[in-house]
């Protein structure tokens, strides 16, 4: 059964369908990866990242916790990559300048939600400072090695697309990871971004036809203009979603299973 999420984007599986398929409860279930970024490939895979609720009993216990749980598998003919925290674990990556985890949070690309979901979302902002910044220059700097070594396009597009994230969200204050949008809302994104996200979407792993020097000049001012945009944000350096957080995820943990 293909599904549209309600965003004009067709990934051909039943998400509702994976979602019920999970041991524990999912508190909500997001479409993250290239779909959200904007630059899917005909033959991408589907990413999707959430968070599960583990039972009372599964945390006082002698056993670890399976806090992470990570799957891949091949369903309806798509590669799924299905990755869930639980609560606390989540929790605690919202407290760490996490803006990986914040994206998950925040997709529009909504295969599950339930009310717990919709509080986290609202405790977004609470956890968001400038701190934030380190997070997208130290993912910039990892995808733009792997440009190097391979020459691929994704990787590139991947270096683009957080440095403009970050940049957005030191002089915004809100985490947009959808890279179309972000070249039309950041002054200092190149040009030719559309051109390479419309190649990007012939295939996942091609190579990036490009002029090295031109696109190492312009990843070079756009880590300036993220280190700028640190500098001026209005973000606040450090956030106290701490207690508001521990509060959720006790009541949340002692109510059980959400509907």
């Amino acid at each position: 059964m293909s599904v549209d999420l309600g965003t004009g984007i067709d990934i051909g599986v039943d998400l509702g369908a994976v979602v019920a398929e999970q041991t524990d409860p999912l508190l909500f279930a997001t479409v993250s990866g290239a779909h959200l970024y904007g630059f899917p490939s005909r033959d991408s895979d589907v990413d999707l990242r959430g968070v599960h609720l583990l039972p009372v009993a599964a945390l006082v216990g002698l056993r670890e916790p399976e806090e992470t749980r990570s799957r891949m598998w091949v369903r309806d003919g798509v590669e799924m990559d299905l990755v869930t925290h639980d609560l606390r674990k989540f929790a605690r990556l919202m407290l760490r300048h996490n803006g990986y985890v914040l994206e998950q949070l925040l997709s529009p690309l909504v295969a599950h939600t339930t009310d717990t979901h919709a509080e986290l979302a609202a405790l977004a902002p609470s956890v968001l400072t400038s701190h934030h910044a380190h997070h997208y220059r130290g993912f910039a700097k990892t995808q733009w090695r792997l440009f190097e070594k391979n020459g691929e396009l994704k990787p590139l597009l991947y270096t683009f697309r957080v440095l403009l994230t970050g940049i957005h969200l030191m002089r915004a204050g809100a985490v947009v990871a959808h890279l179309p949008t972000l070249a039309d809302e950041v002054a200092e994104a190149p040009a030719y971004l559309p051109e390479l996200v419309a190649a990007k979407s012939e295939a996942e792993h091609g190579g990036a036809d490009v002029d090295r020097a031109r696109v190492a000049a312009d990843v070079g001012r756009l880590h300036a203009a993220l280190d700028a945009a640190q500098a001026d944000s209005a973000l606040p350096g450090a956030h106290d979603a701490f207690t508001a957080l521990h509060d959720l995820v006790v009541r949340v943990r002692l109510a059980g299973p959400q509907g």
